[in-house]
């Protein structure tokens, strides 16, 4: 897996806030092809753990760790007006998500899913 400094970093009015998006993506095992198409998308991409990458752009930032089984984790901060545009990134790259937004107090504000 090729790692990415060339995308743009989370702007700091996001990096002061809580997780505010948890997901999981069904039926992929591999967190390195995932970083990939997100690098391939213009995201930087570094490796976390073993197993696992951080993902990020000047509007998201989140970690996907791949866990027993055959899905991977995902969790981090988003602009709460991006969530759709993260879902369809999920979407063209042929991933099958679930995805929830939650706001400052922890309320589950949206889930969405393909």
């Amino acid at each position: 897996m090729d790692l990415s400094d060339d995308g743009q970093q989370l702007d700091p009015q996001w990096a002061e806030i809580d997780n505010n998006v948890c997901g999981i993506l069904r039926g992929c095992r591999e967190a390195a092809s995932v970083a990939e198409r997100f690098v391939r998308a213009g995201w930087m991409s570094r490796s976390s753990s073993w197993d696992a990458y951080e993902l990020e752009t000047s509007w998201c930032q989140v970690e996907i760790e791949p866990i027993k089984g055959s899905d991977t984790l995902l969790n981090g901060v988003l602009d709460p007006q991006r969530l759709d545009e993260l879902a369809a990134l999920l979407s063209r790259f042929g991933l099958q998500y679930g995805l929830e937004l939650y706001d400052d107090s922890g309320t589950l504000i949206r889930a969405i899913g393909a």
